[in-house]
């Protein structure tokens, strides 16, 4: 007692556990260096594993200036290896062993007790660890310099020999067929270390792309070391009540749990799903029911319970589809299972339940014979997808199980505005996995924009009239701005305007509206539009018109304009190159973390986020994709920056002009073309850091950054 009064608490921190990295969360232990120097200071040019064997290899570049490096052994290494005579297979193309190879083993094969802390703003996050390897230097190319050595030696006996001996003898073979293998005998050869040695072998190599700890996608990825739901939705482990910590201190003995009645595998009564964590039980009840109404699945959970909770504890399990909650594919097919049908993956499954789902988003109805030629999967399967979220209509298709749910749209835009960016991502993974062209992605979705009702042709008429009168004031002040356009360049005839054309939507909207054979869209709700950019209501470009591609000066006054150029140039300070892809990505991101309200939310188009990064300062860059590049026309849009005011802006501008002209590059050209253009040469610093800034490396080769093909 005396002890514990002289050491009394001074502070009480809480833990958190979290689990968005928990099965993928590994723990690399490299090689001990100087504390000045960390590796991720050191170029990582290359990375691949075998994700079956957890067997990881980095190769990281070697500093060949360092007064400590030995120049004459690199360069005995790299003859040893590759020979006199350097070409594409060379371990070193620069004649100089300036890079080393990292394997990877496993310290243990039990990391339950091993977590990954992160301590910020007085609380403790956990996340458990997957794996823990520890990477050592690699000496293959010894075994590689061995190799060539016996070659020439091979070589050289046979150069002795003479040219003139006669034809070999004919020799009589000797033909054998062996026995049918038993099965003892084949699991005996299954089991032995050389046929697990060649199946480690024949496992492919997974290329990887190294992110750096200053990079965006790092700092993205680091925030799901922090739990997500610290008001104790994910938390349920670490918060307990009395009787449950006393049911872990004493549980019941074996005699007591034989007198319960056994109840089947797949029942669970509700006096036991209030037993259960708040987690839980929404990931039960959504596994069982598939569907569900947010108004339900409260009266289901008890009027206790807290709707903020259950809000973000259902988003972890479902996604939203027409209003309504539809449990997500990986709950249903949890990784490593398969059809009982065809036998198909989960991956697989989960992609075209996915791409299912996604099609009730665009339409109340889905044709089952549609979904089937796209996904490629048996009917047995679709059968399935459809059957957990629909109801067959004769002579119709499939049509959505729930009604639309305006009220929780009405009632939860920042949800329904989160659940539309988590769909444009997986719209974008559709697409390029299903090889989908513009014609089968429909134009105007009209399951989340409104409930489908009977529309009379007088209310058509009506709305009709309507946005043709809107569209009509559009068309006068264009006509306005056209004219005055017109008198300045009577006034200036050197000065030549160039001016855009109006898009067709702009100018047959009037007769468009009056002809569509879609019903009219007369919910008063606008929180889901149907013309969508960036995942945001598109219209027109905020910010008023543009000239000549680029906004007009008049813009700068424009709080969406200034906002959004903010975004673009420390955006780009931090990279130099990136996609209108990943540009869109780290612009959805930025929203996310926006509070509601925020004036950016007000709508940002693709042209105005074009036009923005080109008034930023940057260019863009005319990669030339090959022919049957998988890339999207987003991702083929590369945009740089063109000054940054630092000392490499020069060297940038080089590497660019390269890339415009190659899709990808050795890194000897580059360093020789950068020598060209800069009048002297290069320290392999700089042209790392020039790489480093604008290029990623894979097999040898290096593009620009977003540009490579998997």
């Amino acid at each position: 007692m005396a002890n514990e009064e002289d050491d009394p608490v001074i502070q009480e921190i809480d833990v958190y556990l979290a689990k968005s990295l928990a099965e993928k969360l590994y723990l690399f232990q490299y090689p001990v260096r100087p504390a000045s120097m960390t590796y991720d200071d050191i170029p990582h040019l290359s990375a691949k594993i075998k994700p079956k064997q957890q067997k990881v290899e980095l190769e990281m570049a070697i500093d060949t200036l360092n007064p400590n490096y030995c120049r004459s052994k690199g360069e005995q290494i790299a003859l040893n290896v590759d020979g006199a005579c350097a070409d594409e297979t060379s371990t070193y193309s620069s004649k100089l062993m300036d890079k080393q190879t990292f394997c990877s083993s496993q310290t243990t094969t039990n990391t339950a007790r091993y977590a990954a802390a992160l301590y910020r703003q007085g609380e403790l996050h956990l996340t458990p660890l997957h794996g823990i390897l520890q990477l050592r230097p690699s000496f293959s190319y010894l075994d590689k310099a061995d190799a060539k050595h016996r070659e020439r030696e091979a070589a050289n006996e046979a150069g002795d020999s003479s040219q003139d001996e006669a034809e070999e003898d004919v020799k009589q073979i000797t033909v054998r067929f062996s026995r049918p293998e038993s099965e003892q005998a084949r699991q005996r050869r299954v089991q032995s270390y050389e046929f697990l040695q060649k199946k480690h072998a024949e496992e492919p190599w997974v290329h990887l792309h190294y992110y750096g700890m200053r990079d965006s996608r790092s700092e993205h990825e680091r925030q799901y070391l922090l739990c997500q739901g610290s008001s104790g939705v994910e938390n349920t482990e670490l918060v307990k009540s009395p009787s449950e910590y006393l049911m872990m201190l004493m549980p019941p003995s074996p005699e007591e749990e034989k007198d319960k009645p056994v109840a089947p595998s797949n029942v669970l009564s509700m006096a036991q799903l209030r037993t259960l964590p708040l987690a839980d039980q929404i990931k039960v009840l959504m596994k069982n029911v598939k569907v569900m109404p947010f108004a339900n699945l409260m009266s289901l959970l008890g009027p206790s319970v807290d709707s903020v909770a259950v809000l973000r504890g259902i988003q972890k399990v479902a996604m939203l589809v027409q209003g309504n909650w539809v449990v997500k594919s990986d709950i249903l097919y949890p990784k490593d299972s398969s059809s009982p049908h065809s036998g198909m993956p989960a991956e697989v499954l989960c992609r075209g339940r996915d791409f299912v789902m996604w099609k009730f988003t665009q339409s109340r109805w889905v044709v089952r014979k549609e979904v089937a030629a796209v996904t490629k999967l048996c009917a047995e399967d679709v059968k399935d997808f459809l059957e957990h979220m629909a109801v067959v209509r004769i002579n119709k298709g499939w049509e959505f199980l729930l009604p639309y749910d305006l009220e929780f749209i009405k009632k939860h835009p920042d949800v329904v505005q989160r659940q539309h960016m988590l769909w444009s991502g997986i719209q974008a993974k559709l697409e390029k996995v299903y090889n989908l062209v513009k014609e089968t992605m429909p134009k105007k979705p009209d399951g989340q924009s409104a409930p489908v009702g009977l529309v009379s042709g007088e209310q058509r008429v009506q709305t009709a009239k309507t946005k043709a009168q809107q569209n009509h004031a559009f068309l006068e002040r264009e006509l306005q701005r056209r004219k005055e356009q017109m008198r300045a360049a009577t006034v200036l005839p050197s000065v030549q305007i160039k001016e855009e054309p109006l898009s067709e939507e702009e100018v047959d909207g009037a007769e468009l509206e009056a002809e569509e054979e879609e019903p009219m869209d007369t919910a008063p709700s606008t929180c889901l539009s149907t013309k969508l950019a960036n995942g945001l209501p598109a219209g027109r470009a905020v910010g008023g018109d543009s000239l000549n591609g680029h906004p007009v000066p008049g813009c700068a006054s424009n709080p969406v304009a200034r906002e959004l150029k903010a975004f673009v140039e420390a955006t780009f300070q931090r990279q130099f190159v990136l996609t209108l892809s990943e540009l869109k990505r780290l612009f959805n991101l930025h929203l996310a973390g926006l509070p509601p309200g925020h004036i950016l939310f007000s709508g940002v188009s693709d042209r105005m986020l074009q036009d923005t990064v080109l008034a930023a300062g940057c260019k863009q860059i005319l990669v030339p994709f090959p022919p049957q590049t998988a890339a999207s026309p987003d991702e083929q849009k590369v945009f740089a920056l063109w000054e940054s005011g630092d000392m490499s802006d020069q060297h940038r501008q080089v590497l660019l002009e390269i890339f415009s002209k190659n899709y990808r590059v050795r890194r000897n050209l580059i360093q020789s073309r950068l020598t060209q253009e800069c009048g002297e040469e290069l320290s392999k610093q700089e042209v790392d850091k020039v790489l480093k800034d604008c290029c990623v490396s894979c097999g040898g080769m290096w593009y620009l950054k977003g540009t490579v093909q998997s």
